[in-house]
């Protein structure tokens, strides 16, 4: 791994740590009341889709397990505010996908 592709993946990793330490013991409810963390959440998963997007497409493609465009377009989601940002589909990517993403990335370095 170069060590550009380390920096970025290091930096995913952080953002989802944070976002995995924000929730922690959180329901849905308590998330969906509490703007701040949404807020938090959303903008950190923004950041790696960013952060994913910047990695060389040869990295992603030895890397699939990862899945780097799903992120990517999450943040294009987001970003973009297509219709709001859907807080059922944000709860679902923090509650049941960033763990093994975390998992994934923890992995790769």
């Amino acid at each position: 791994m170069k060590d550009k592709e380390k920096t970025i993946i290091e930096k995913i990793a952080k953002h989802t740590s944070k976002i995995l330490q924000y929730t922690h013991g959180i329901s849905y409810d308590d998330f969906i009341i509490n703007s701040m963390l949404v807020e938090a959440c959303v903008f950190n998963l923004s950041q790696i889709g960013e952060l994913a997007n910047k990695l060389d497409r040869d990295f992603q493609n030895q890397n699939p397990s990862v899945p780097w465009q799903l992120l990517y377009g999450l943040r294009n989601r987001i970003v973009h505010d297509y219709e709001g940002v859907n807080l059922v589909l944000i709860w679902d990517i923090v509650s049941a996908d960033l763990p093994e993403l975390n998992t994934q990335l923890l992995k790769l370095l």
